[in-house]
């Protein structure tokens, strides 16, 4: 059993001083298959611990459903780091951030109009309570204390930034400690006076956020905790991208100069992150601080990190890890693993098509409902949903609005495709005209990622008030939940011409006769979602920054491999390239669709 507690103002292991050095790794962000290869590269940097969240939507994807399993296995990653040598920081809290999908919450919440979250209503506690009776116990032979690698478990993320409710921290820390969480428990802030008032607990060790400026960061802290171990919990070394905004670096020489002066303070640090991932599926978050701010994140979690989204050393993991040589034992390191390899497998035409209206009986059952409501009351989380209904006419034009669209609408009268309204739009309306026979209005409404940080976080998706047509609000639809999540029943047609409109799914294959990690380079196409062997990689839109799809190899198969493109609006062409090399740094001027 190992005993890890603090001592004044600092760390003891077993008795023996020790300092943090952390970096954080999430397991939903990473292919299983490259756990290892992670952990030893965190190892070799000189690191001895490694942290993640645990995101309550990956393991209760539907309410009392729960998955330990595949990317889920949180225990069989936490084991694997401890086999290693490494001690672990886990973050269980109901809600996490981390640029993740609703803050890891699960969407199924929204379905109670009336819930409130990261507060103590009793509902939420409620739900609270039935997912920590399922994860805690997996937890507790884990714990440091029973002899596992878990030093620290974290009882909320970042609450100052968000509420002030004392009573739901203390519940959350009770509901720790009754479940038999007897390690040592912290919270974590930015580094002002409301924050650190806000996020913290009596009694409980409280570290700081930041990116810069440790000495005043630290003194900050000092400020509300006179005693205990100084300890950056995110030290924020990168930052994640926004669809249409450039990809975010920083140098490697100023993030080592960060890191120095926090080691010469004596302080633990976190490195957030070490290696970032990838947002796979539909599980990428957005920011909203302004309500017509909304800002989707991209599907990788590159986040110029130590390593890249691909597991590979950065210019910043040497130059990180030649600082904490100069303030640790860097003896019995473990090597380097040698670079995955990688493949371009050339150009993979797609010589079949599906359009979407022609296979809606494949992919969903409709509902009837008088007025248009949010996902979520259907019980679907993610993907995107269809709303129907007739319109009689004649009408002269008249402007269609959406009241309000969460996320991305396209309009089709009669099949044909008319516009699109966006959150983020000012006007959140276009011009349609009826016909004397009156048409058939569909609005198809992509989820584009719920919000993950500040005041807007209650994000239902869909259409969560209403249509009008002018002044006058439609009635009567048909819904059609598209979560995505099984395409097996689609049926295809070979591809017509060299450029198609959507929404259509595109198919093809190629050949791996070994499996190397590769790039879907989705230039020519607008926007959508790619899966490869029945896997969603995740989101593309031209915007950028992002252009390529990363693939790891343990996707793909010796043999056949099949692609399919879910593309929401036109491709000017029938192929796509799998090439070595990512591109997350491409900005397009071209908003024709976008």
């Amino acid at each position: 059993m190992s005993v890890f507690s603090i001592d004044k103002d600092t760390f003891m292991d077993n008795g023996k001083p020790v300092r943090l050095l952390s970096g954080a790794m999430h397991y939903f962000r990473i292919i299983p298959e490259y756990w290892r290869d992670r952990l030893l590269k965190l190892k070799a940097c000189g690191l001895n611990t490694v942290e993640t969240y645990i995101a309550w939507n990956v393991h209760e994807p539907k309410e009392g459903e729960f998955r330990f399993d595949g990317m889920a296995d949180v225990c069989a990653y936490i084991e694997l780091a401890g086999s290693l040598g490494l001690h672990v920081i886990v973050r269980p809290s109901p809600y996490i951030c981390a640029e993740f999908e609703f803050g890891g919450l699960p969407a199924w919440l929204l379905a109670d109009s009336d819930m409130q979250l990261r507060c103590s209503h009793p509902a939420f506690l409620r739900k609270v309570d039935a997912y920590y009776d399922t994860l805690i116990p997996r937890l507790l032979p884990l714990l440091s204390t029973n002899g596992g690698p878990i030093i620290a478990v974290q009882i909320e993320n970042e609450y100052g930034s968000y509420g002030n409710d004392a009573k739901y921290l203390d519940y959350l820390k009770q509901a720790l400690i009754t479940r038999g969480v007897d390690t040592l428990l912290f919270t974590s802030d930015g580094p002002t006076d409301a924050l650190l008032q806000g996020g913290s607990v009596p009694g409980v060790l409280a570290t700081a956020n930041f990116g810069s400026h440790p000495t005043s960061s630290f003194a900050k802290l000092q400020e509300y905790q006179p005693d205990g171990p100084l300890m950056c919990m995110e030290y924020w070394n990168g930052w994640f991208d926004h669809w249409g905004k450039p990809h975010h670096t920083r140098d490697a020489a100023d993030a080592a100069a960060v890191l120095e002066e926090m080691l010469s303070l004596g302080a633990s640090v976190n490195f957030y992150m070490f290696h970032g991932g990838t947002n796979f599926g539909f599980y990428n978050g957005a920011n909203c601080q302004e309500p017509n701010l909304y800002e989707p994140t991209i599907t990788s979690y590159d986040y110029d990190a130590l390593l890249d989204e691909t597991g590979q050393p950065t210019e910043k993991y040497f130059a990180a890890r030649d600082v904490i040589a100069r303030y640790t034992e860097m003896a019995n390191l473990p090597e380097l693993p040698a670079p995955a390899p990688r493949q371009a497998y050339g150009r993979v035409e797609l010589i079949e098509q599906a359009a979407l209206f022609g296979q809606l009986e494949a992919l969903s059952d409709p509902v009837q409902v008088v007025a248009p409501l949010p996902m979520e009351k259907f019980g679907q989380q993610y993907g995107f949903i269809l709303y129907s209904t007739r319109v009689s006419g004649p009408r002269p034009e008249e402007r269609l609005f959406i009241q309000e669209v969460r996320d991305r609408a396209l309009i089709f009268v009669d099949g044909e495709y008319k516009g699109t309204i966006e959150r983020s739009q000012t006007v959140q309306s276009l011009p349609i005209a009826i016909t004397p026979g009156g048409v058939r209005l569909d609005i198809l409404v992509e989820n584009m990622g719920r919000i993950n940080y500040g005041p807007y976080l209650k994000d239902a998706k869909g259409i969560t008030e209403g249509v009008r047509l002018g002044f006058q609000f439609l009635f009567d639809w048909t819904v059609r939940p598209l979560p995505l999540v099984d395409l097996a029943r689609l049926s295809y047609d070979r591809w017509q011409s060299a450029s198609q409109e959507g929404p259509l799914f595109c198919r093809g294959t190629f050949r791996a006769e070994a499996c190397a990690d590769t790039f879907i380079d989705m230039q020519g196409w607008t926007k959508g979602v790619v899966f490869i062997n029945g896997f969603n990689l995740g989101r593309y839109w031209e915007r950028g920054p992002q252009r390529t799809l990363y693939v790891p190899a343990p996707l793909l198969r010796t043999g056949d491999n099949e692609i399919v493109i879910f593309e929401l609006h036109q491709t000017r062409s029938s192929t796509v390239v799998l090439t070595d090399a990512p591109i997350l740094d491409s900005l397009t001027n071209d908003t024709r669709r976008n």
